[in-house]
């Protein structure tokens, strides 16, 4: 169990270094009160996650603890559902109500469509 959480933990600090550093990249990109940063992390994450999964469950491409290091530490670290959620409650209380509306739309819809992807995406390999 030790080494298990020991791999989670380690895909943890990777995944969440790797959306600090993205997020920067595309703050700096996109300048705006719209949160394109915590958007283009989550459906990029939710692509990442289709592909992993697909490739463990069709290709056996690898085993359980690579799952674990790679969707639980790495994807689990990388996403940013929790500032998804209060950036999308800030727009509200800001009176954005349509902004609001937009990236919550946009963020499950094409996040669902994203993971489908990768998913698919992943037979192929």
């Amino acid at each position: 169990m030790l080494k298990l959480t020991l791999l989670v933990g380690l895909g943890g600090m990777v995944g969440s270094v790797a959306r600090f550093v993205l997020g920067n990249f595309i703050t700096k990109l996109f300048p705006s009160s719209f949160p394109y940063a915590t958007l283009a992390v989550n459906l990029l994450g939710c692509f990442i996650i289709g592909v992993l999964m697909g490739l463990y469950i069709y290709k056996s491409s690898f085993g359980d603890d690579w799952k674990l290091f790679l969707t639980t530490g790495i994807c689990g670290g990388f996403t940013t559902f929790s500032a998804f959620s209060f950036e999308a409650l800030t727009l509200m209380k800001d009176g954005k109500v349509s902004a609001a509306i937009a990236y919550v739309s946009i963020s499950v819809i094409i996040g669902l469509l994203c993971t489908w992807g990768g998913y698919s995406l992943s037979n192929k390999f």
